[in-house]
């Protein structure tokens, strides 16, 4: 029952937080740390998780849980991890964690701790849930759960255009999850079952070509909202440069691999057919994606923004591996999420600190010296800026690496000329990603130094170091041995795709 116990831990926390502040953890530094407890606590099953799984199977699903859940319309409560969907629960439970330990000393800027603690433990159950989940509709509730409390947060907690990024957060994703359930039960109805793993199993065998390629292209839809994929993605940059520090963290690190995670667990095995039809095309907005984002970057003026388009073309490396349709390609994508999660949650972290201390993200008015005036923090940015373009050694690098590996290689029912075009393009936009980076570090970190320093600009905190260093040592272990991911996902990966 450990994967139950994972998910109702914070489901817990934040019904307990339900009670009177009068009656149980009366002020704000009690409830941080109730937080950061209960995360912690959850962190610790997701180890457990992570300690006694059998990596020598790693293809099989494993610590399940199956049971009735509404049995006149098979519905069941079916929870089970793989290699697959590991290291992403690892990964969503150390975000959190980090999250709180942030929170313990940064206050949330319009107050009302309670409320936020108990809406970012509710978005920990619905991350977790989904990336555990084995059961269509399971999975899609799980999947829903998260929209209410990251609107929530963007929309209390958020920056002067908070209204605005929130209702456009919502309503697109609201929109892509209608197309997702619609395109889920299509599936569910044609095959007669709704357990992932059966489905997988069959790979598409009792769906006709029709069924899966118009179930491809509604779950593919409603996945890409998620992730988000160009033109699908203008909810993004409004959404994370208006939350707070851990709203953005939260949504970059782990709320856009639902999506990714979604195409690779439902999408490809249940309606392979339709993924192969659809492959090309998923290519092409992948690749305009990786460019779009890079020119946007080059064109922003607020720290935050740049980030978040840098997503853009970061999650557009991961849905080229997926398009490829090959392991190499699917390896590269789920090496991509995590070393997105972990480089991505950094700089949020970074740039939250910046403008906390500097009162403002407009790299205009921040000026440049940051090296001079404020070293540790600079260090830290330029570390994970460099991380972030693909430097060797880094955890940024092999994602995207393998991606370009995979088309030059693609599935043999794939259009090759095609797919090595995409790589080329590709390939631009990498350099494109090193250039705004470059560009970033120079005007930021080197530059003219502002006149006027705010005390204490220099000095990062105790607090700051413990939410830093995970991520850190996360990025440097993933880049120096890749291996610790690929042998994990390899043979899921695998099976997944067919190849035994």
């Amino acid at each position: 029952m450990i994967l139950v116990l994972l998910t109702a831990l914070p489901l817990l926390g934040a019904l307990a937080l339900l009670v009177p502040a009068g009656r149980f953890l009366p002020g704000d530094a009690a409830v941080a740390r109730f937080g950061a407890a209960v995360s912690g606590a959850t962190l610790l099953v997701a180890v457990c998780t992570a300690a006694v799984f059998d990596y020598g199977a790693g293809s099989r699903t494993q610590l399940g849980v199956n049971r009735s859940w509404a049995s006149s319309i098979g519905l069941r409560f079916h929870l089970g991890v793989d290699g697959i969907s590991l290291p992403l629960v690892v990964l969503t439970a150390l975000l959190t964690f980090l999250c709180f330990v942030h929170l313990a000393r940064h206050a949330p800027a319009g107050g009302r701790t309670r409320l936020l603690t108990g809406l970012l433990l509710v978005l920990e159950v619905g991350m977790l849930g989904t990336f555990t989940a084995l059961d269509l509709v399971l999975f899609f509730v799980f999947f829903e759960v998260v929209l209410i409390p990251m609107y929530a947060v963007i929309a209390v907690w958020g920056g002067p255009g908070r209204a605005a990024a929130a209702r456009k957060f919502i309503l697109y994703t609201l929109f892509g999850s209608g197309l997702l359930l619609v395109g889920m039960l299509l599936v569910g109805v044609k095959a007669g079952t709704l357990d992932m793993t059966q489905l997988a199993a069959r790979h598409g065998a009792g769906l006709s070509h029709g069924v899966q390629i118009g179930a491809f292209l509604l779950m593919g839809l409603g996945f890409a909202v998620k992730t988000p994929m160009w033109p699908l993605h203008t909810w993004l940059p409004d959404a994370h440069t208006e939350a707070p520090t851990v709203g953005s963290v939260l949504l970059a690190g782990a709320l856009l691999k639902m999506g990714t995670y979604g195409i690779i667990r439902v999408a490809l095995p249940s309606v392979p057919h339709g993924a192969a039809y659809w492959a090309p095309w998923l290519g092409l907005f992948a690749v305009v994606g990786i460019v779009y984002g890079a020119l946007a970057c080059l064109a922003q003026t607020d720290l935050k923004r740049l980030i978040a388009f840098s997503s853009v073309g970061h999650m557009g490396f991961v849905l080229l591996g997926i398009a490829t349709l090959t392991p190499v390609g699917v390896n590269a994508a789920l090496f991509g999420n995590i070393a997105h999660g972990l480089i991505t949650g950094l700089l949020f972290f970074v740039a939250g600190s910046v403008k906390e201390r500097y009162g403002t993200g407009d790299l205009r008015e921040l000026g440049g010296g940051l090296l001079s005036s404020a070293p540790r923090l600079a260090g830290t940015l330029t570390f994970a800026a460099v991380a972030s373009l693909g430097l060797p050694g880094l955890a940024g690098f092999w994602g995207e690496m393998l991606a370009l590996l995979g088309a030059y290689r693609p599935h043999a029912a794939l259009p090759r000329g095609t797919f090595i075009a995409f790589m080329a393009v590709a390939g631009l936009g990498a350099v494109l990603t090193a250039a705004y980076f470059l560009r970033l570090l120079s005007g930021l970190t080197h530059g003219t130094p502002r006149e006027h320093v705010p005390a204490g600009a220099a000095r990062i905190s105790a607090v700051e170091y413990a939410a830093w260093a995970p991520l850190v040592a996360g990025t440097l272990l993933v880049g120096l041995w890749p291996k610790t991911l690929l042998d994990v996902t390899t043979g899921p990966v695998r099976a997944l795709l067919g190849g035994g």
